[in-house]
């Protein structure tokens, strides 16, 4: 599976081009090509891996329907932005639907404690700890380190200032690292 690269913006734009050409064979490429970054983004925020690959169904469904509305010298941030549409669609239906949130909520803040014996890796420490951010600085966090988005990037698709999500992002991290350090404290 060829894994994408932000150095490799001529790759980018020409599949763009075939996409929007309607070429069966770059869609596929997309789908290869993102799979695991689109995937990763939303297991990220969400942590359940069904929701995920359904979250990446629709993601694709999205791509696909509106692929020629898309810029192709901005068609990573365009795809990132309808991945976020898709991840607060989501997060709409879900609230709508029930207060399932506040559950989970309450659920992981009551099994940190139960299960910081049995957590042996930082990745499960670090999920925890997002988990326990709100739902805006994870999806930037998210965007930004797992994803791979610029500042800049993630600012355009907000409509913010990149001042703005500079700090949210800064202020996160922060969280994140005393989260990280109570818990440490708390063992």
């Amino acid at each position: 599976m060829e894994t994408i690269r932000k150095d490799n913006d001529d790759y980018v734009v020409d599949l763009a081009i075939r996409c929007k050409a309607g070429s069966q064979e770059a869609y596929n490429e997309l789908l290869d090509s993102y799979s695991q970054r689109f995937y990763g983004y939303f297991y990220s925020l969400t942590q359940n891996r069904q929701v995920s690959e359904d979250l990446l169904s629709e993601l694709y469904l999205k791509i696909f329907k509106s692929i020629s509305s898309c810029d192709k010298h901005k068609f990573e941030a365009w795809m990132f932005k309808i991945a976020s549409n898709v991840y607060h669609d989501y997060l709409r239906k879900k609230i709508r639907h029930s207060n399932v949130l506040d559950e989970l909520a309450q659920e992981a803040s009551d099994n940190a404690i139960e299960d910081s014996n049995e957590v042996d890796g930082k990745w499960e420490i670090l999920h925890m700890a997002l988990e326990k951010l709100d739902s805006e600085t994870r999806e930037m966090i998210m965007l930004k380190y797992f994803s791979q988005l610029s500042f800049k990037e993630i600012a355009k698709q907000r409509k913010k200032p990149v001042g703005t999500i500079l700090s949210k992002v800064h202020r996160g991290i922060v969280r994140l690292r005393e989260i990280v350090n109570f818990d440490k404290l708390m063992q």
